[in-house]
């Protein structure tokens, strides 16, 4: 069991190093007391080195830290604090390449660094994603997990044959707990047999056996809300896979640590939208928002015909072979639906294919868990397979080097699209309903801004 006391052994010591001094007996102190007047505490040493540290860019400190993992000289979270344990592993590194132990890299070192580092990352496709599914940051051997997709609560990265795959969960219900979670990540699936586990105040770590493959699961708590990582593996592959592991442990951020800003609107931003009547197709207006120009995949050029208040843009295409989708005669109440959309091409490997996630729409018409980048305009399917809604996706982006994303979805439900669509005198006389006929009336919509 190679991995499982490669990284079994990582973090006992990281663990061991984060853990408080153990409190003396109250009484053992009274005596001490008694004995000999308190001296009065030695105010803490500033450590030169570290604050040497904070003059450069949190993404350099970042890249460091991370090159360090790759090279096998650094065990901690990549997080661009330079204490005790990330200065050992820069003096570690200059040990080894004959270098002057000094815990700061001078600019040859660095490009040392970074060249020992980049053919292990380049050989993998290390890079790091921000998944707004769960608002994590994390590193994804892209190489090895190339087919990307929604799963209920987070996101999934696969190999092509399955040899290989990551997962990410967020879990917000009333009433979560870290220890909670910990136990059922122990015993789900049912052919799950860890071998290794450490359950701490803000964090756990599972791995062992699933079935025939090698598992690792990191969680972080915050508040009522728990987001993790899993990584499963074949056997075979546990050589490979060992660095990678810890690099992507290392990497995990569960709540990277910025202020709320507006998001920024990228340059080309992808969207999905519903054909809802002849030549008509609705989407998110804020996926709209500053649009130069909107064109329609596999169509061309679409007008911005009309928009509401809140939420929806109408846009009017000119193809004749459009299938309108049916609408929901009823409003949607609390339950389970499908999302029909198209992810962004960097979700799947430039391709433009619609897909299909699961998810739940409250009383207060949130969506759970918000989808993934592309799926803003994407069409809810009620329980007939009728459209009930579109999902309206809007990402918290927050600030610092390192960026992540919690999107909020929010449904516009049916009664606003028809109400957008009497309001110019169209009639939404859809037929198409169940998700495989309705995959044919949802498209791309593409806006590029100046």
């Amino acid at each position: 069991m190679r991995v499982v006391a490669v990284l079994s052994s990582l973090l006992v010591v990281s663990l061991a190093a984060a853990e408080p001094a153990k409190q003396a007996d109250p009484k053992d102190k009274a005596k001490a007391a008694a004995a000999k007047p308190a001296a009065p505490k030695a105010a803490a040493k500033p450590n030169p080195l570290a604050e040497s540290y904070t003059a450069i860019p949190l993404a350099e400190r970042l890249s460091i830290q991370s090159d360090l993992v790759w090279t096998g000289d650094y065990n901690g979270t990549i997080n661009g604090e330079f204490g005790e344990r990330a200065i050992a592993a820069v003096k570690a590194f200059q040990k080894r390449k004959g270098g002057k132990e000094t815990g700061v890299l001078n600019q040859p070192e660095r490009a040392a660094l970074a060249a020992a580092a980049k053919p292990k990352q380049d050989a993998v496709g290390w890079r790091m994603v921000d998944d707004l599914a769960t608002g994590a940051r994390i590193g994804i051997p892209g190489k090895l997990v190339p087919q990307t997709g929604t799963i209920i609560g987070g996101m999934r990265w696969t190999s092509s044959r399955a040899e290989y795959s990551v997962e990410t969960f967020r879990i917000t219900q009333p009433g979560t707990t870290l220890p909670a979670v910990f136990e059922r990540m122990k015993k789900e699936p049912a052919d799950r047999k860890p071998e290794y586990s450490v359950l701490r105040p803000d964090f756990f770590v599972i791995s062992g056996m699933q079935n025939l493959k090698k598992f690792y699961v990191r969680a972080q708590v915050r508040g009522e809300e728990v987001r993790g990582i899993t990584v499963l593996y074949d056997q075979a592959m546990a050589g490979m896979m060992e660095p990678v592991v810890v690099a992507m442990s290392s990497a995990f951020s569960a709540f990277p640590t910025a202020s709320a800003l507006p998001p920024p609107r990228r340059k080309v931003e992808y969207a999905s939208g519903v054909v809802v009547a002849p030549g008509h197709i609705v989407t998110s207006r804020e996926a709209l928002e500053g649009c130069y120009v909107t064109t329609v995949a596999g169509i061309g050029g679409a007008d911005r015909v009309a928009d509401d208040k809140d939420k929806l843009a109408l846009l009017r295409v000119y193809a004749a072979d459009l299938k309108p989708m049916a609408l929901a005669a009823e409003p949607l109440k609390a339950s389970d639906v499908m999302l029909l959309g198209v992810p962004d091409p960097q979700a799947q490997g430039g391709g433009g294919a619609v897909t299909a996630a699961k998810a739940r729409v409250s009383d207060a018409l949130t969506i759970e868990p918000a989808p993934g980048l592309g799926f803003d305009g994407a069409a809810v399917l009620d329980a007939q397979g009728r459209l009930a809604g579109l999902a309206t996706v809007k990402p918290v982006v927050v600030a610092g080097a390192t960026p992540a994303a919690t999107p909020a979805a929010t449904l516009a439900p049916a009664e606003a699209i028809r109400k957008l669509l009497a309001d110019q005198n169209i009639a939404a006389n859809g037929a198409a309903a169940g998700s495989e006929a309705a995959k044919g009336s949802v498209v791309r919509v593409i806006c590029v801004r100046k």
